[in-house]
């Protein structure tokens, strides 16, 4: 008799499980009828037409049928989505919960600056200005690089702001450009009144090596005619004003990427000056001249270049420089310490560091005047 009555209430509750199925499966009241019945919250960056080409496919669908699983990683392939989770209420609610990436820098890439994240995700720039940041803009990166470069990249330019901003120096908000493009080699522009620096900090120890900078910037400047770089990668030795060629070629930005740009708050500098670093001059075009008027500029050429031809020399052999007008080891990117320290310091150098000067140097208050128009 006990057995009987089992099987007749597994029976009933079979036959109600059953009918509760057939029930929710076809009812409409379990049906997603609109985008109003999808909650979405935390999405501040991530447009909402992103997340409907995700869950518009769910419109019209009962809600028990709704992979939450496959829209939850659908979700987290758009690029702002740093994760998501997807959760469905009875009778016919879905409710979506995005936490989004951090912006940490700009990144140029090509002819595009987009947003980046610590771990070298790229995002797209909000429309029309809509949210402005103070970073600065990093370049380095290619387009066909997977993320693991991007990534390894990003671990030497959070270490570099970390050393930066240690103990609240915030030195990091001075820099316009950040380039990546040498692991060994990190090179920042500076900008400021008087002027843009590119300087070379190297692969490490970023913090002591940017405070020399800071520290005789101004003494450099008085100095030198102008300080255009620094490389400071060689515990020891200063080079003022070595070959800019270490800064990464790129094509120049489109109007419609700068003004989106400038719109999001990248710096004047890091816009404009790149070109001036990276980018040639236009050739001239020759103008024709006749036989006799080019006879007439060759022979005026000679007779202007030739003393002045002279007078450099007679200065670079004047025993205040006591170096050449421009050191092979400076020339190349690969510098050993060792072949740096052989060359001479210049005798009006304002730190006891050593520093090798390849720009050209103001004339010194020591030289009498008439030597010096010689």
């Amino acid at each position: 008799m006990w057995a009987a009555l089992a099987m007749v209430l597994a029976a009933i509750l079979g036959a109600s499980g059953m009918g509760l199925y057939r029930y929710g499966k076809h009812s409409w009241r379990f049906r997603i009828n609109s985008s109003d019945q999808i909650e979405v919250s935390g999405a501040e960056h991530v447009a909402h037409a992103q997340i409907m080409e995700v869950m518009g496919g769910d419109i019209g669908r009962n809600i028990f049928f709704v992979p939450l699983a496959q829209r939850k990683q659908q979700l987290e392939q758009i690029p702002w989505v740093e994760s998501a989770s997807v959760m469905r209420f009875v009778p016919n609610r879905l409710r979506i919960e995005i936490h989004e990436r951090t912006p940490v820098a700009f990144a140029r890439i090509g002819s595009h600056i987009s947003l980046i994240d610590a771990g070298g995700t790229l995002m797209e720039l909000a429309p029309g200005g809509k949210h402005k940041y103070s970073f600065a803009v990093i370049a380095g990166m290619n387009a066909g690089e997977p993320l693991s470069t991007r990534a390894a990249r990003m671990k030497n330019y959070n270490a570099l702001v970390r050393d930066l901003d240690f103990s609240g120096a915030h030195y990091s908000q001075e820099l316009s450009e950040v380039d990546l493009g040498d692991p060994e080699d990190v090179k920042v522009l500076v900008s400021d009144a008087n002027g843009e620096v590119l300087i070379h900090l190297g692969s490490g120890n970023f913090l002591q090596r940017y405070t020399t900078y800071v520290t005789h910037a101004q003494q450099w400047r008085q100095q030198f005619d102008k300080l255009e770089s620094v490389d400071l990668r060689y515990d020891g030795q200063i080079i003022v004003n070595p070959d800019l060629q270490g800064v990464a070629r790129q094509p120049a930005l489109t109007p419609a990427a700068a003004k989106a740009a400038m719109a999001a708050g990248v710096k004047t500098a890091a816009i404009v000056n790149y070109e001036k670093y990276v980018i040639p001059p236009a050739p001239t075009v020759p103008v024709k001249k006749d036989a006799k008027s080019k006879a007439k500029a060759t022979t005026k050429a000679t007779v202007h270049h030739a003393p002045a031809k002279a007078a450099l020399v007679k200065k670079a052999s004047a025993p205040v420089q006591k170096m050449p007008a421009k050191p092979a080891s400076v020339k190349s990117a690969s510098v050993k310490p060792a072949h740096v320290s052989q060359i001479a310091p210049t005798s009006a150098s304002p730190s006891p560091v050593a520093a090798v000067v390849t720009g050209k140097k103001k004339p010194s208050a020591g030289i009498p005047k008439e030597r010096q128009q010689n």
